[in-house]
């Protein structure tokens, strides 16, 4: 079947979207409004784009009502975020932070977590959180007249010494980080269910 996205309603080409593009990985996005006060908000629309620049992207969508939530408005303002990382253990407390708080409520204290400093940027990470990536807005991308794609630079990555295997040679123990991604719906997925496929060279490729 066939769906024509330009004649049906957006909340049905959402369903379609994030039903199909799966697994998503989660940006537990940290930052800060005008006044200094936290804001914790998980993004499945969220991806690492580039190496040089280092860049990660961010899809956020507002609605009619409410238009661009918290963390857009602060990023737009104060051009600082930071993108924490979601392992299996921390799953219940980003639940939390995703509550529809009214404007003005610090996420990280309702979910019982704990912000920690960073070294270039004003946000903070959160500190139970194994990864952080700490960004400043390189560009953004209005879409639509409900939602934006802000591409951040990455400046620093933070990650528990505990995973670092040779800091050297950048080696992670990425199955120990035991990080979650988004599925459909009310779903997610561990990461921990994996397997390995060598990528072909043309020297050596046969055809099947």
């Amino acid at each position: 079947m066939r769906f024509d996205l330009d004649r049906i309603d957006s909340g049905t080409v959402y369903k379609l979207m994030a039903a199909t593009v799966v697994p998503r990985p989660i940006g537990w996005v940290t930052t800060l409004n005008r006044e200094g006060r936290v804001n914790a908000a998980p993004y499945s629309f969220f991806n690492v784009m580039g190496d040089n620049p280092p860049v990660v992207a961010l899809g956020i969508l507002g609605d009619e009502k409410r238009g661009f939530k918290d963390t857009a408005r602060n990023i737009l303002d104060g051009a600082e975020f930071v993108v924490n990382l979601v392992p299996e253990v921390l799953a219940p407390q980003m639940n939390i932070t995703a509550v529809d708080a009214p404007a003005g409520v610090d996420e990280l204290e309702l979910a019982g977590l704990s912000p920690a400093p960073c070294a270039y940027v004003k946000p903070p990470r959160i500190a139970e959180s194994p990864v952080s990536f700490e960004c400043v807005n390189h560009s953004t991308l209005v879409t639509g007249p409900f939602q934006a794609l802000v591409v951040g630079r990455v400046l620093a990555i933070h990650i528990a010494d505990a995973f670092v295997k040779d800091a050297a040679r950048g080696h992670v123990d990425t199955p120990g980080l035991d990080l979650v991604g988004r599925g459909f719906g009310a779903t997610y997925i561990r990461t921990r269910d994996t397997y390995e496929m060598a990528r072909p060279t043309w020297a050596t490729f046969k055809r099947p």
